[in-house]
């Protein structure tokens, strides 16, 4: 049974020791019963009655009678479990739907069923289900909700089975369970257009191609349903066979989002710290830009990259690549590390496009690190969370002559365009503001936008 599907288990039969098992099911009720029925067996036996012994067999088998039933009917009840969705973002409810199958030919008492959900999913769901019939079925629902991102196992299902008569209860756990990943929330972003996103869209990409030697922008021979319009009419008369030419392999815009996760950068835990802030955004900002078409890595600060290079040198660009990045997401946790000269490192193979990096508290060794980066991207966004900012209440732009302002001072310098990220500041906001400082610098630099 996989997250999100529906499957279906049945109960394992390997118990040890099924005797005492179902003996051990006995309620209240059955034990009375079976001491009742030894009592009257044994006065029967020393005054001679044979009518009590009768009634002290009968009250004495009727309850093992309940418990061998149930312990055989209990294996043929199965259940599945279903998520509606698999994956949630944080605050977002899911609905978990359970369904259980009586697929013996004998009717089932009362059933109890209960699944096992992490405290933080909220309590542990209970229910009582009423006989059911040979074949038939049950299907009860309840929801499950998290503030805190993570992967949440739900199960394994336990079952607990009454008789009619009610002198046996047995438990049983099925043995599947699924896993609720719960991802950052995101926040919808203003579409912009920064200046060194792009690398090359068309006939540029087909020239840097031609000049690599890729026979891919050659003409190629007429296949059946082939436009007439591309037919290549001097390749055709030169080859002696219809020709055409192939189609532009425009080149996708790439953008490496860099997420600080060192332990040294941040101060303070829970939904609203900094850090949480920070995954967030860089969910955000990777959600937005692969609506927008590009292609997009997630890079930390120990030089990790998913979804890592293809066989064409660009990172992910697709559902597949999303929910991978989505899923690292949901779990990245602190890192060890103290600086960020891996993931420089992992910037050193070629351009990078554009950057957007999401910084926790900078030393002035790692400030320099940082501006660095500049130099292997078209165009380079940070977002820099000081931890003054977010557990001591400084408010505004930090001062001219501050750490924090020669911090960001540094980075603007080299090229960046750095912003300071106050407490429970709005990510859209940000980025458009980031869009309006990119905008004025790449005009005082003249460059083309």
């Amino acid at each position: 049974m996989s997250a999100g599907g529906t499957g279906r288990v049945e109960a394992d039969r390997g118990d040890a020791g099924g005797v005492r098992t179902a003996l051990a099911g006995l309620t209240t009720r059955g034990r009375s019963f079976l001491a009742a029925g030894i009592a009257a067996a044994v006065c029967a036996y020393v005054l001679g009655q044979s009518d009590l012994l009768r009634v002290g067999l009968l009250l004495a088998v009727l309850p093992l009678l309940c418990a061998a039933v149930l312990y055989r009917t209990r294996h043929r009840v199965t259940g599945s479990r279903r998520l509606s969705p698999a994956r949630v973002p944080a605050a977002g409810e899911a609905r978990v739907h359970l369904r259980m199958d009586n697929v013996s030919r004998l009717p089932t008492g009362l059933l109890m069923l209960q699944d096992r959900v992490p405290y933080v999913l909220g309590p542990r769901p209970r229910f009582v289900l009423d006989r059911v019939e040979p074949g038939g079925r049950r299907e009860v629902s309840y929801r499950v909700r998290s503030d805190l991102r993570g992967r949440y196992p739900l199960g394994p299902l336990q079952l607990r089975l009454t008789d009619p008569f009610g002198m046996c209860e047995l438990t049983r756990s099925f043995s599947a369970y699924d896993t609720l990943t719960v991802i950052p929330r995101t926040e919808p972003l203003t579409p912009v257009r920064f200046s060194g996103s792009a690398k090359g869209y068309g006939d540029g990409r087909q020239r840097s191609l031609a000049l690599a030697g890729e026979d891919d922008v050659i003409p190629r021979g007429y296949r059946h349903g082939d436009d007439l319009r591309r037919v290549h009419w001097r390749s055709t008369a030169r080859h002696g066979e219809l020709m055409v030419r192939r189609e532009e392999q425009p080149r996708r815009s790439r953008c490496t989002v860099l997420l600080d996760t060192r332990a040294v950068g941040y101060e303070g835990a829970g939904p609203d710290s900094a850090f949480e802030w920070a995954v967030s955004a860089a969910a955000s900002v990777l959600t937005h830009l692969l609506e927008q078409g590009f292609s997009v890595r997630l890079l930390t600060d120990g030089g990790t990259s998913v979804p890592g290079e293809g066989a064409d040198g660009l990172a992910g660009s697709g559902p597949d690549a999303a929910g991978l990045m989505m899923d690292t997401l949901a779990v990245i946790d602190h890192s060890g590390d103290t600086g960020l000269s891996r993931a420089y490192d992992a910037l050193r193979g070629g351009n990078e496009g554009l950057l957007v990096a999401f910084l926790g508290d900078l030393d002035e060794g790692q400030a320099a690190v940082v501006a660095r980066m500049r130099q292997r991207s078209g165009g380079a966004l940070a977002f820099v969370l000081d931890p003054d900012a977010w557990t001591r209440g400084t408010a505004g732009e930090p001062a001219p002559g501050s750490r924090r302002g020669e911090r960001l001072r540094l980075l603007r310098e080299a090229g960046w365009t750095a912003l300071d990220v106050p407490r429970g500041a709005a990510l859209n906001e940000l980025w458009r503001q980031a869009d309006r400082e990119r905008s004025g610098l790449t005009g005082v630099a003249g460059e083309a936008p």
